[in-house]
């Protein structure tokens, strides 16, 4: 097994094309995809400078299940590293069932007509996967990803049982522009506008879109930041897998700059993911606005700060309460130095490098449909260290937050 299929040529899929050339002796054959393929191959170019690896890239409608199916059998890869997308996840996972190629990701489905993040539509899929003898990892990212491993280690290592989780994620950067997102607009504006939930006493409590914030302080000088709950869909799965945790919450970081201008566009109704007439077409709001906005794959250079993302965990240890904190740091402009991309990509894109990683050495290969920490979480952790990554763990550490 050395042969992958990457399909998405956005920040991400740049990141993930550049570290699995860096790991050539695990990844021997690399194929970057996507609907433009002039983006793959720009991308292409840039892995070849850097790493010396030639990759080889292709053009395929993501959305379409016969096209993924045509390429993956002419490409006979043995894994596919879905960075497209979160619309695209099904047809994916279809095309990699028809063509018996095992199948990972870093963000779970949601449909195109409504901002619904769940895990159940991929849920669905355990028999096929199992019945097939074919993998599926789901949100092998940074958040869902390394959070979810962070909260697995921690539980594995330092607890009995868990009771509290917060999930804390801080983008210090600063890219100069007065609105832009750092990752896919579209996808973040929708995540970040939906309803808040999060889980409390067996159960999910709704409530409004960022109407809960508190301010955090960062280890090792990163600074202090107003942070709002959110529903981010680790939630989920971690909750279902870890039914000992009485509360479970999700926290970003935001300036004031970017909520002011959400509030507005959200006023006009630019926002809005719901078809319009224009001018005698239909068009999205929202997809309006994203082709306005700078692209997230352009934002390294100017990005200066540094993200802290990690997670808070609570619970009993031999009888006595504890409470740890796993952690990672990471520059924007060291990852802009080394694969030319700004933190939220590198960080999202690493660990779907690891996770490939895992499955086609066999370390955590097996039938079904699995999300992240169902898995070991040590050879991961251990990768993190490795590949640029590296975490910290604080045991009893001295801050409050909300509970």
């Amino acid at each position: 097994m050395n042969k992958i299929l990457i399909i998405g040529a956005g920040g991400v899929g740049q990141v993930v094309a550049q570290k699995c050339a860096q790991v050539s002796e695990v990844f021997k054959e690399i194929t970057l995809a996507s609907r433009t393929e002039s983006k793959c191959i720009a991308i292409a170019k840039q892995v070849k400078k850097s790493t010396g690896i030639d990759i080889a890239t292709a053009q395929v409608d993501a959305d379409n299940v016969e096209e993924l199916v045509a390429l993956l059998n002419r490409l006979n890869v043995d894994l596919v590293i879905n960075v497209a997308l979160p619309y695209q996840d099904l047809t994916i996972m279809d095309a990699c069932l028809i063509a018996k190629v095992h199948y990972m990701d870093t963000a779970n489905y949601e449909p195109l007509d409504s901002a619904k993040f769940e895990y159940s539509w991929q849920w669905a899929y355990q028999e096929k996967f199992s019945k097939a003898g074919l993998m599926a990892l789901l949100g092998s990212g940074f958040d869902p990803g390394a959070t979810n491993m962070f909260t697995a280690y921690a539980a594995k290592h330092y607890f009995d049982e868990i009771h509290t989780l917060d999930i804390i994620d801080v983008n210090g950067g600063d890219h100069g522009y007065p609105f832009a997102t750092n990752f896919n607009p579209e996808i973040n504006i929708r995540e970040v506008t939906a309803a808040c939930r999060h889980w409390e006493e067996g159960k999910f409590v709704e409530s409004d879109a960022l109407s809960t914030s508190q301010r955090f302080t960062c280890p090792d000088n990163v600074g202090s930041f107003d942070i709002y709950r959110m529903y981010h869909e680790e939630l989920e799965s971690l909750t279902k897998h870890y039914p000992s945790l009485k509360k479970a919450q999700f926290w970003m970081s935001f300036g004031e700059s970017y909520l002011k201008h959400l509030e507005v566009l959200g006023n006009v109704g630019i926002t809005a993911i719901e078809p319009i007439q224009f001018q005698g077409q239909e068009i999205v709001p929202i997809q309006f606005l994203k082709a306005l906005l700078p692209d997230p794959s352009t934002l390294g250079p100017r990005t200066k700060g540094k993200t802290c993302i990690g997670c808070v965990v609570t619970g009993i240890k031999a009888g006595k309460e504890k409470t740890v904190y796993v952690y990672n740091i990471k520059d924007h402009q060291h990852c802009y130095q080394e694969v030319g991309s700004q933190a939220i990509s590198y960080t999202t894109g690493v660990p779907a490098m690891i996770g490939a990683k895992m499955i086609l050495q066999g370390k955590w290969l097996k039938a079904g449909v699995w999300n992240i920490e169902q898995l070991n979480p040590d050879p991961f952790m251990e990768a993190m260290n490795e590949y640029g990554l590296p975490w910290k763990v604080i045991e009893n550490p001295q801050f409050d937050l909300m509970k």
